[in-house]
């Protein structure tokens, strides 16, 4: 049976972390589709192949004409588009959606891709976004902060929705519990696979897949209403995202504000 918690709040248009449309929050942790434009900061990071781009990872808007992603989602050979605005990424020229061409790639210069450490990038655009009810920056978290454990937070993208099957085409959403660090660190969890610069999320065994997207956000809420982007998607079980002990692993956007901020302020 589906209980729907619906928000018991009034958000305002426009502001960091606060959708115009808020999201429909229920207890569902194997995906579903999103209420239109319910996550506004979510991206659609894709690749040119010949003459078309195809989506490979998410991301989160963060400021006028920067986004958030994994430092796993970037090479260095490919040509990029950022797509805001989506819902259906197999609807062309949807109302609200607009795609703009990176100026600046920066990924982390101590990424390790062998034992996925620092797995974090950021994207400027080449145009700052105006913010709209499709559009419109998440909010970040403040430095060192450690959510608890249990934690009620949203991994939303257009990943997988079953391991081998295709991207979905409407955006989802999945209910992840946060899971902290002295769990995830156990033996039998992820060991020191995990570190103290990342969250863990879901790994009840629920369901055997769930849809996050690489790069994409893990959404938490603030007692206010609005939403921070706490980590990052960057690695999972090959059985599932939330498969038992196993839980989905995201970079710690709490323990890289400082490096954000000087990427920010110099370019």
């Amino acid at each position: 049976m589906m209980f729907i918690f619906l928000a018991l709040f009034v958000v305002g248009a426009y502001g960091c972390g606060t959708p115009t449309y808020p999201p429909i929050l229920t207890r569902v942790v194997g995906g579903e589709d999103v209420r239109a434009h319910s996550w506004p900061w979510q991206i659609s990071l894709q690749y040119k192949s010949g003459n078309s781009f195809y989506h490979t990872c998410g991301g989160t808007l963060i400021s006028n004409e920067w986004v958030l992603t994994a430092a796993h989602c970037i090479g260095s050979s490919y040509t990029y588009r950022v797509y805001l605005g989506k819902h259906s990424l197999d609807t062309a020229n949807e109302s609200g959606s607009i795609a703009i061409s990176p100026s600046v790639i920066v990924v982390h210069p101590n990424w390790d891709s062998y034992n996925i450490r620092n797995d974090i990038a950021l994207i400027k655009l080449s145009s700052p976004v105006q913010n709209t009810n499709a559009i419109s920056p998440a909010c970040l978290p403040t430095s060192g902060e450690t959510l608890a454990n249990g934690a009620p937070c949203y991994v939303t993208g257009w990943g997988r929705l079953w391991t081998g099957g295709p991207i979905a085409d409407i955006l989802q959403q999945a209910l992840l519990p946060v899971v902290d660090y002295s769990t995830c660190s156990r033996s039998d969890w992820w060991g020191n696979l995990v570190t103290t610069n990342m969250i863990c999320a879901g790994g009840d065994g629920v369901v055997s897949s769930c849809n996050g997207d690489s790069g994409g956000p893990l959404n938490c809420q603030n007692p206010d209403g609005s939403w921070d982007v706490h980590g990052i998607v960057s690695f999972g079980s090959s059985a599932g995202c939330n498969y038992y002990k196993k839980p989905s692993v995201f970079t710690k956007v709490s323990a890289y504000i400082s490096w954000i901020n000087n990427v920010m302020t110099s370019y």
